[in-house]
């Protein structure tokens, strides 16, 4: 009962601490786009359309499953078409995310270890920042995290006491939910990572021990019953889903490639490691550990060295794949954090060391953020946007800078980073004169929470930035409900113009893209149009409006007669074009 009224405690107190940094002010930005908008208009669309099989812009779309776009038109449909209402959904993965590590870590670790573990995720930068970002990154995260918590809770267990098939089915089922989250990777990855623990262990067999028979048939009902049910009904989504999205990606011989541009393994590994900054150097001090006393071979080890193959695998399968984005270590922080709350927890004999790393990492960080913010800007931003950031990424491959926030939103954010993480570097030195383990851990968790506001703050001002919502009223403004809007670009650029401006646009120069295999059902053949059509209709008697993310010299524009083009608006990186009027 102890145990339990624990776990209970800290649960509550960490969720209740998510909510209080993650929720405040969660619908105060626009929606950034195409980033979150294609992801709220699809779900908008299936509030009057089919449950089964998604649609954006009208076209089918596969290259995501439900789970995100089920819960998110629930939430439009109880709460309205608002920003905050779609960002429930993803606010509900982190807040599930955070209570499922605190409690594994509560099991493992006891009190203090939960709650330093559930402190370590939610203080990740990048794990906050999708916290309020439409995408079902966080849903994903949780399902994974919920599995790990359901299979290990009974692994440290002597065999006398039996399997905890309870916690094992909950395990299962939430692994059959990652595979609605996001891809049937999240269900059977973890599993092999618990296989792989208790094979080295000499603990794998029986099997049923620790994966229930009903929990397979839950995961498996819950991880496959909607592809199938999709691939029964779309022919093509099969091949789609695990020939194009999966084998032909990997061999980067894709027929509907991906229009983002990856990262270098370096990148990547940058990019994940500074988003879980600093609880991954401790989570590296615990993975080594591991490895140094051998600790497959102890069963009572056995969920440690899941969670280590489980983080060591992910970071390493993407940084060798030849694409990866910056969120895809994500589904590895959890573990990270579990890990580092160890590191801790062992470090306190002997503490100066982990201390002092942290303390070098702390001044180092803080004084780079201090110079970054006096400085103009324009180095930070292109470095830090330009490999964090996907959407950058892809206007950099045109040859177009993107939409950044102004320089004034972000100084003042570096600057208040800055001297949280100098404060930071201060209490470590007093913690490593005291030799206190506990509170140097807590010196790092009390300054990486509170830095949570200004990843919020960020986020805010760069969706402020990028947002369509502008134009969307200026488009609601200027056309009437029979002119046609026609948009140059992508699918996914389409998705918050619908949701904003009312106007469903046709698409120009959007086959090459991942979503692209909408265009080819004949029922989207008016949605598709080509160079030739739209030049046509541009001559003809009701032209229609052009709405680009392609500068003039990129853009179709380019090719029409000069003295036929007419630029209306121009904002956030998105130019909207009219006919002249014919001279007299």
């Amino acid at each position: 009962m102890a145990a339990l009224r624990d776990a209970g405690v800290a649960v509550v107190s960490v969720v209740g601490l998510a909510a209080v940094l993650l929720a405040p002010g969660l619908g105060r930005a626009p929606l950034d786009d195409p980033g979150e908008g294609q992801h709220a208009e699809i779900a908008r669309e299936m509030q009057g359309g089919s449950w089964i099989t998604p649609r954006l812009n009208g076209v089918r779309y596969f290259d995501k499953p439900p789970l995100l776009y089920w819960l998110t038109a629930a939430s439009f449909g109880r709460w309205g078409l608002t920003e905050r209402a779609a960002r429930l959904a993803p606010l509900l993965g982190a807040l599930l995310a955070v209570a499922a590590t605190t409690l594994l870590g509560v099991r493992l670790l006891g009190l203090g270890g939960g709650l330093l573990a559930g402190a370590a995720l939610l203080s990740c930068a990048l794990f906050a920042a999708f916290g309020r970002y439409v995408r079902p990154e966080t849903l994903f995260v949780a399902a994974i995290q919920w599995g790990f918590a359901g299979l290990l809770w009974g692994l440290g267990r002597p065999r006398a006491d039996g399997p905890v098939p309870g916690f094992a089915v909950l395990g299962c089922v939430a692994l059959g939910l990652a595979a609605l989250a996001k891809d049937l990777l999240g269900m059977v990855g973890p599993l092999l990572a618990v296989a792989t623990a208790l094979w080295l262990g000499g603990r794998l067999r029986p099997v049923r021990a620790w994966l229930p028979v009903t929990g397979v048939v839950a995961m498996l009902g819950l991880g496959v019953g909607w592809y199938a049910v999709v691939a029964v009904s779309e022919p093509s989504f099969l091949w789609y889903t695990v020939v194009d999205n999966h084998v032909l990606n990997v061999a980067r011989m894709r027929v509907f490639p991906d229009e983002d541009v990856p990262l270098s393994a370096l990148e990547f590994l940058a990019a994940a490691g500074f988003g879980a900054f600093p609880w991954v150097l401790a989570a590296g001090a615990a993975v080594v550990a591991l490895g140094r006393r051998r600790a497959w071979r102890d069963p009572a080890e056995a969920p440690w060295v899941a969670l280590g193959l489980w983080a060591v695998g992910v970071l390493g399968l993407f940084a060798l794949s030849p694409f990866k984005l910056p969120h895809y270590g994500l589904p590895a922080y959890p573990a990270l954090a579990l890990l580092a709350a160890r590191a801790w927890r062992e470090a306190a004999p002997r503490p100066r060391g982990l201390i002092a790393a942290h303390l070098v990492l702390f001044l180092l960080l803080g004084a780079g953020l201090g110079w970054a913010g006096s400085s103009d800007g324009r180095a930070f931003t292109a470095g830090v946007f330009g490999v964090t950031d996907v959407y950058s990424r892809k206007e950099a491959a045109w040859g177009q800078a993107s939409p950044y926030p102004p320089w004034s939103d972000i100084q003042p954010l570096l600057i208040r980073a800055s001297i949280l993480l100098l404060t930071g570097a201060a209490g470590l030195a007093l913690a490593a004169a005291r030799r206190s383990a506990r509170a140097a851990a807590a010196v790092v968790a009390a300054v990486m929470l509170l830095t949570v506001p200004l990843v919020a703050d960020g986020l805010a001002a760069t969706s402020a930035a990028r947002a369509v919502a502008g134009m969307a009223r200026e488009i609601r403004a200027r056309l009437s409900a029979d002119d046609v809007l026609v948009l140059e670009g992508p699918i996914e650029n389409a998705g918050a113009v619908e949701l904003y401006s009312g106007h469903r646009p046709a698409l120009l120069d959007s086959r090459r893209s991942v979503l692209g295999i909408g265009a080819t059902f004949a029922d989207a053949a008016d949605t598709f149009w080509s160079p030739a059509r739209f030049t046509a209709a541009w001559a003809g008697a009701k032209p229609p409006y052009l709405l680009t993310t392609r500068a003039p010299a990129q853009s179709i524009v380019a090719q029409l007669p000069p003295d036929s083009v007419r630029l209306l608006v121009v904002q956030n990186g998105r130019w909207l074009y009219g006919r002249a009027p014919v001279p007299r």
